[in-house]
């Protein structure tokens, strides 16, 4: 249980820090928190979260791009909804990923940007 909370707490963190307009993958979450290949785990983690949660959740797209959740759920409107009011564009119900993804400095990939 407590690993559990700390590994949770790991991924909350690096999805705080996605700034406004951007986006991050599952798995980029997952690699940034320490937890490489586990993905799904983002997943489940964002699942528990309290709907007053500070977490910005709409942040975090599949690797394609597209929102994950069922597409003519209330949830999944939000999250489009949340992203299109930060400036986030969609073509073919994806995000833009070339343009939108979060590229943090000094990342343990090399990878640079916002």
């Amino acid at each position: 249980m407590k690993e559990r909370e700390t590994r949770r707490g790991r991924i909350y963190a690096v999805i705080r820090r996605i700034p406004r307009g951007r986006v991050a993958t599952y798995g980029q979450v997952a690699l940034f928190a320490g937890l490489p290949g586990q993905a799904r785990l983002v997943g489940y983690a964002l699942a528990a979260l309290d709907v007053d949660s500070d977490v910005p959740w709409h942040r975090v797209v599949n690797a394609r791009g597209a929102i994950s959740l069922p597409p003519q759920g209330h949830s999944a409107r939000m999250q489009r909804a949340r992203l299109e009011a930060e400036g986030v564009v969609f073509e073919s119900d994806r995000v833009v990923l070339a343009r939108h993804r979060w590229r943090p400095r000094g990342s343990s990939r090399g990878i640079s940007g916002r």
